[in-house]
């Protein structure tokens, strides 16, 4: 099975070498130097980890990312983002360590291409819109759970799942590749490639609101 994650995961890696530290992204406050220490200590420091996922401990993970930029250059950590996580890590681990990774590589690589003055959206192997529909589907009900209406989300091949039950809204069905959605689920409503059904106004309260990571 081809690991779609791994070559994320490079290709972000020569944007980050070609664009250098200081390019924006589309995590807010974050240059391309923020970005590449992230999925540093994400991998690579226990104790940075748990605040990614945890607000309470969000804190430490700040300071553990501020160490480590302030430990090595940008070129050090975007060359041990390359390289995996160590062995130590869960992300290490075979297949799991992909799964996790899925959709994390591909996002973070979108955030920084569409932070960009131009950009296209990319025409991605149907293998890997595949990893990325199974992964939305089964992230979408946690990552949407803000949105102010119920919510669809529908492949190009026509294929459904409900991420959110209507509400007293409605509910609105939003379309497009599997890699699309889940930019939308994400929380990058504002550049998805997405086709949206429903109510106006419910539709412009879906793009504007705040969920996601």
């Amino acid at each position: 099975m081809t690991d779609y994650s791994r070559r994320e995961r490079l290709a972000l890696c020569d944007l980050f070498d070609q664009l250098g530290p200081d390019r924006p992204t589309l995590c807010e406050g974050w240059t391309t130097h923020d970005l590449a220490v992230h999925l540093y200590v994400r991998e690579a420091d226990l104790m940075a980890g748990p605040g990614i996922m945890i607000p309470a401990l969000s804190d430490t993970t700040e300071k553990r990312m501020a160490r480590a930029k302030a430990q090595y250059s940008f070129t050090e950590i975007v060359e041990k983002v390359r390289t995996g996580p160590p062995t130590f890590s869960i992300y290490s681990v075979p297949k799991f360590g992909h799964q996790l990774n899925t959709t994390e590589y591909f996002v973070h690589h979108e955030d920084v291409r569409r932070a960009q003055p131009s950009y296209d959206v990319r025409t991605l192997p149907p293998g890997q819109q595949a990893g990325l529909w199974k992964a939305v589907r089964l992230a979408a009900k946690s990552m949407t759970r803000k949105a102010p209406s119920g919510l669809v989300l529908r492949s190009t091949d026509g294929s459904e799942s409900v991420a959110k039950k209507p509400t007293e809204l409605g509910s609105v069905t939003v379309t497009g590749e599997p890699s699309e959605l889940v930019l939308f689920c994400f929380g990058r409503q504002q550049v998805a490639d997405v086709r949206f059904e429903g109510d106006a106004e419910t539709i412009e309260r879906l793009r504007s609101a705040s969920f996601g990571v």
